[in-house]
């Protein structure tokens, strides 16, 4: 099994001609944000991930972490290959210079990130984990924490974790009983959380937890809920490591994938009560927690873009290799490989084109985010936040959704031997069916873009969106038969959603129910919507450039391929959404619950 390679033609062309890196070099901040610096990070952590992070991939899955007492092992390798990690400082690549971060834009740390979750997921959880940390605690947490934690968590020396749930509060974070009490400058944390990711391990000197608690007068339900700092090691006033604070990890989960991630069980206050400090202010908690939370969904959804990628890299040698069959066909004849057979061909496509429009999908997010959190433009960051917020749940549930399904189609064109441990297909799967459950499951997230993403504004920014895929749909050259079809098909998918938007809104005032039983194929039919709009933009650039002459020709000829069977073999799942949103979903609240 050949390692991971990074897709740094595909992920370049996403950047600067969909995602928009020019917009973001007119901004100060990302001056230096230029193609030139951006072909030399790709070109650098592709290395690292092809050549430390991938190789690592299979052998940390058969030994996973390991629970001694209270301390966690990482599997072999693990420890340097995070030591050359930090030290060649990919840790701080969009981290606040203000703290020793290098300030690159979203856009940027997203494709490596992606990278990252290719090679070896359960290694980059832990510097996904530890970016939310540090974004909550800079965005909320007194100048006095930021001091003392920021620049060991940029740097990736310490981590950071989040931890909110408990047995008895999953999604419903109102029944939250860990508790806080005052005492002096900081608080006593007594309670048990779970399912925390690097909760325990031995790559980082000190486990930053970002805790969620209630304090003694603390009103009922999320209102109540403060968010606290509790550091595994206690900090010196001189910044060094003091005395092991009151938590201890009490045992690491056995789970279907993501083996050499430890997921802890973590007791805080066995003894006196852990020691943790308070961001912001009381009762605000579940608001911070929510800046972590956001970051984590893009990071997730940049997750199923990854193991899509892996998973096409894997099944596409398979193809290449495997000698089987005799297809139909000018290819025919005895003994040829299985790509030359059509099924397996349709397979193939259907993951390169959902990992491209993925892929660009989530990139053109990150730049929302990289507009909204720096334009100078105030106008340009209310549209930038605009977007972004509506995104966000499409991008974590739609890529994992389908970096699920493309995880699947890998195993079935490896046949046999997909469901075989040693070819790695089926660790890819295995890995994949977390990402639509954790930071928010994909009902989370389809009642995320319903109610607040929808509903709130009265459609206002899923029609300003549907409104730009329109253009683009009528704006496709129609001197080339390719895109005159791109263009049919992403008209109708255009029609198609807004009659579901217009129903939507309708049904909310009938019957609110209604609109939550299509909330899941609601996100969905946006997903391939976005996907089918990305996919008709990179088209009719490719197409230009065949015109002009530019670029590589064999890899815009593959664009647009790629961009016209999306058309043809997905888009029209949005007619079918449709017709299952509007004539369906009262079909969902027939059966009562008590006859199932």
């Amino acid at each position: 099994m050949a390692e991971y390679q990074a897709p740094i033609a595909d992920m370049k062309f996403v950047i600067e001609n969909l995602a928009g890196l020019s917009k973001l070099n007119s901004i100060s901040d990302f001056a230096e944000a230029t193609p030139e610096l951006l072909d030399a990070v790709l070109e650098e952590a592709g290395k690292l991930a092809s050549e430390v992070l991938s190789p690592l991939n299979q052998t940390g899955d058969v030994q996973g972490s390991r629970l001694d007492g209270q301390d966690v092992s990482t599997p072999d390798g693990w420890r340097e290959a995070y030591k050359t990690f930090i030290e060649a400082g990919w840790a701080s690549l969009g981290g606040d210079p203000e703290y020793g971060g290098q300030g690159l834009p979203k856009l940027i740390a997203a494709a490596v990130s992606e990278m990252w979750n290719s090679a070896n997921l359960s290694f980059a959880l832990c510097p996904m984990l530890t970016q939310g940390a540090t974004d909550a605690i800079e965005h909320h947490a007194e100048q006095r924490f930021k001091d003392i934690y920021l620049p060991k968590m940029v740097a990736g020396q310490w981590s950071g974790t989040m931890n909110l749930t408990e047995p008895q509060a999953g999604s419903d974070l109102s029944t939250v009983r860990t508790k806080a009490v005052p005492e002096g400058d900081h608080y006593r944390i007594t309670g048990q959380k779970i399912f925390i990711t690097y909760g325990e391990h031995d790559l980082t000197e000190n486990i930053i937890h970002m805790v969620l608690a209630r304090t003694p007068d603390a009103p009922l339900g999320t209102r109540g809920i403060s968010l606290f700092i509790v550091p595994k090691f206690l900090v010196n006033d001189d910044g060094s490591l003091g005395e092991r604070n009151d938590l201890r990890c009490v045992s690491i989960e056995h789970k279907l994938g993501i083996h050499a991630s430890p997921t802890a069980v973590i007791s805080y206050g066995d003894g006196d009560g852990a020691i943790g400090y308070l961001v912001g202010e009381e009762n605000l908690g579940l608001m911070y927690m929510f800046t972590m939370m956001n970051v984590a969904r893009h990071a997730v959804g940049l997750e199923g873009v990854a193991i899509t990628e892996r998973a096409y890299q894997l099944a596409l040698e398979f193809a290449r290799e495997r000698v089987q069959g005799k297809p139909i066909g000018p290819n025919g004849g005895d003994g040829v490989p299985i790509i030359e057979h059509a099924d397996v061909r349709r397979m193939l496509l259907l993951m390169k084109s959902h990992t491209e429009a993925m892929r660009a999908l989530a990139y053109v997010c990150a730049t929302a985010y990289d507009l909204a959190d720096k334009s100078p433009d105030p106008e340009a960051v209310q549209s930038a936040s605009r977007r972004g917020d509506f995104l966000t749940p499409i991008v974590k549930g739609w890529c994992t959704e389908m970096g699920i399904e493309m995880a699947s189609f890998g195993i079935q064109v490896h046949g046999g031997m997909g469901f075989i441990e040693e070819t790695g297909a089926a660790q890819y799967l295995r890995d994949a069916r977390i990402t639509t459950i954790y930071e928010g499951t994909t009902g989370i997230q389809a009642a995320d873009l319903v109610g607040r993403k929808t509903f709130r504004d009265g459609g206002a920014a899923a029609t300003e969106l549907l409104e730009e895929i329109d253009a683009v749909a009528a704006s496709l050259s129609t001197d080339e038969p390719r895109l005159s079809d791109i263009s049919d098909s992403l008209a109708k998918a255009v029609a198609d959603l807004r009659v579901v938007l217009d129903w939507m809104l309708k049904a909310q005032s009938e019957d609110p129910r209604l609109p939550e039983a299509a909330s899941v194929h609601y996100l969905h039919l946006w997903g391939v919507t976005c996907g089918g709009w990305l996919m008709a933009r990179a088209a009719q650039i490719c197409h230009d450039m065949v015109a002009a002459g530019d670029g590589d020709s064999v890899f815009n000829d593959a664009k647009i391929a790629t961009a016209h069977f999306y058309a043809g073999q997905v888009l029209p799942q949005t007619s079918a959404l449709m017709r299952m949103i509007v004539d369906g979903s009262a079909s969902v609240l027939d059966l009562d619950a008590s006859n199932f």
